[in-house]
């Protein structure tokens, strides 16, 4: 069969051009309109929360009860120990936005820097920017771009980061999409037999972490905006040196290099000769196998809503549980010791407090930010907005998700490279920042 003949027989080639140009444009380049420069996406939600006015609330509550229900009504809640923990958690969030709404509970409580934040700073942006970005998302990562992009980096994913060529594809998932849409592929990958368990945990914490969008509500509450590209390119790039880091020592290097226990094993071919033609090849495949526009928008924007359901509850509670922690408890102090240490060696301000903030982010990714938003030194904010990111594993829902999986990997685990993590981000990201924005 001739080139031409498969070009003929894939369906709507300009599709990748235009459908991913457009998701491109609304993620990466931001524009300033009026007085506030910011990507396209975050614009389009600022306007649909100015639509929706005093409604916005009640309807971020009811995203957050439907979640809390959802569990129970489906029998979720009784799988495993984990989800059943969670589901609890939920009630607690549920508890905890209800008296936010109707402003009714102990004072202290409703302090605006305690739960009244996480709702109107952290819930509401979830709220809408995870399901408007999904329906973006169906543009960038549905038509063909990431297959593209995944061929042309088989040549490095094995040697920087010791995991197969199409993890490209899986890692730019995690990024851009969300942590829950990377481990899922991830894990059906280990169980097809085409990652083993210390690649399948490799991409697991090692890219799966939070979403493009989330960075959004992070830069806005650490006044970072102004510089979001210098921000976002900062972040992509120390997330992947730490992980390139890591896969080199324990625990990643010790896990078992096995397939998944009953599967046949499928090593990756490998391509040393025209890879541009291979690369587009596999694009038109997805292309091929991609729906039509709407329906490809229309199940985006279900499984934002159904993530924001999933994800609002436990910001409402294990982030209101992190920062009474925080407020009228030792415990982030005494972790922040363990990472005094690096916030000292790179001279940040206040190593101390800054340690005590980013040691919170093992509960909830956004705690660290409101710890430290209003700081005026430009480059703790920085860095505190790019190792949120880089650390990738917190409790309120990356964990659960793992451990919900088949991918090796035990909660000991997860502590121990969260704090690897952090680390190795501040060692890396302050010289970086004080170098791109300065004292």
């Amino acid at each position: 069969m001739s080139e031409g003949t498969t070009v003929e027989r894939t369906p709507g080639v300009w599709r990748l051009v235009v459908y991913s140009g457009i998701g491109i444009f609304m993620f990466f380049v931001p524009l300033t309109i009026g007085d506030r420069n910011a990507i396209p996406l975050d614009h389009l939600v600022g306007l649909v929360q100015k639509g929706l006015g005093p409604t916005l609330p009640y309807v971020i509550w009811l995203i957050i009860a439907a979640g809390t229900v959802v569990p129970f009504t489906t029998g979720a809640w009784r799988r495993d120990r984990v989800r059943t923990v969670f589901a609890l958690l939920n009630v607690v969030g549920l508890v905890a936005a209800t008296m936010v709404v109707l402003e009714v509970g102990p004072a202290w409580f409703l302090e605006e820097d305690l739960a009244p934040f996480l709702f109107d700073s952290v819930a509401v942006n979830v709220g809408l920017l995870v399901p408007v970005g999904a329906v973006f998302l169906a543009l960038l990562v549905g038509y063909g771009l990431l297959e593209f992009v995944g061929v042309l980096m088989q040549r490095v994913m094995r040697p920087l980061w010791r995991v197969p060529g199409r993890s490209a594809v899986d890692a730019a998932a995690s990024f851009v999409g969300s942590y829950s849409l990377g481990l899922l592929i991830t894990d059906r990958v280990y169980r097809s037999g085409r990652y083993t368990g210390r690649e399948a945990a490799i991409i697991a914490v090692g890219f799966s972490t939070v979403s493009v969008t989330f960075m959004v509500v992070i830069a806005n509450t650490l006044d970072l905006m102004g510089m979001w590209t210098t921000y976002f390119l900062l972040s992509l790039f120390v997330t992947y040196a730490v992980t390139a880091i890591l896969v080199r020592v324990p625990p990643l290097s010790r896990i078992p290099d096995t397939p998944f226990p009953g599967a046949m094993a499928h090593p990756e071919e490998r391509i040393d000769e025209r890879r541009l033609q291979a690369a587009w090849a596999e694009a038109r495949r997805a292309l091929r196998a991609a729906p039509p526009l709407a329906r490809g928008v229309r199940t985006n924007l279900v499984e934002g809503v159904r993530m924001s359901m999933s994800i609002l509850p436990s910001i409402m509670s294990v982030g209101t549980f992190g920062l009474i922690l925080a407020r009228y408890t030792p415990v982030f102090d005494l972790m922040g010791y363990l990472l005094l240490p690096f916030t000292w060696l790179v001279r940040l301000p206040e190593p101390a407090e800054t340690a005590k903030a980013l040691s919170a982010g093992i509960a909830e990714v956004f705690l660290p930010a409101t710890m430290t938003a209003g700081a005026e030194d430009a480059v703790l904010r920085l860095v505190v907005g790019v190792v949120s990111v880089s650390a990738i594993v917190f409790f309120s829902a990356l964990v659960p998700c793992v451990l919900a999986t088949s991918i090796p990997l035990t909660v000991w685990n997860l502590v121990v490279i969260w704090f690897q993590r952090v680390a190795l981000s501040v060692l890396i990201t302050t010289p970086l920042a004080y170098l791109l924005v300065g004292s």
